[in-house]
């Protein structure tokens, strides 16, 4: 896979525009990280349902005391979220670039590929 220093130009300057906010995805977190918005933010929807599910769950059963237990697994997969958003953060990136730059070198044929200029 080899793009051109414009196109690497282009894939970086998607992924500053498209990259996931630290601030915005501590936010939901701090607000609405019970229900997994958080993890539906940053990509994660698989695990930010089944926190969704969980929450849901712990509330509609904690009247007979097992929902209790749906709620601490929530509350301590919050508390070790508080410290992975950094890395899924990186992690969204690194895959958005990969599928950027798999799009540049998948619309543009290997022999179209103007030379890149010396110096």
């Amino acid at each position: 896979m080899t793009l051109t220093t414009e196109q690497l130009i282009l894939v970086e300057q998607r992924l500053a525009n498209d990259k996931k906010s630290t601030l915005v995805a501590y936010l939901l977190w701090f607000f609405l990280g019970g229900f997994g918005v958080h993890r539906f933010y940053l990509g994660k929807s698989g695990s930010g349902a089944i926190m969704l599910v969980l929450m849901i769950l712990g509330w509609l059963t904690a009247v007979i005391y097992i929902g209790i237990a749906f709620l601490l697994v929530v509350a301590i997969w919050m508390i070790v979220d508080a410290f992975l958003i950094p890395g899924m953060i990186t992690d969204n990136t690194a895959q958005q670039r990969l599928r950027l730059q798999l799009e540049m070198n998948a619309g543009m044929p290997a022999a179209a590929v103007p030379p890149v200029p010396a110096g």
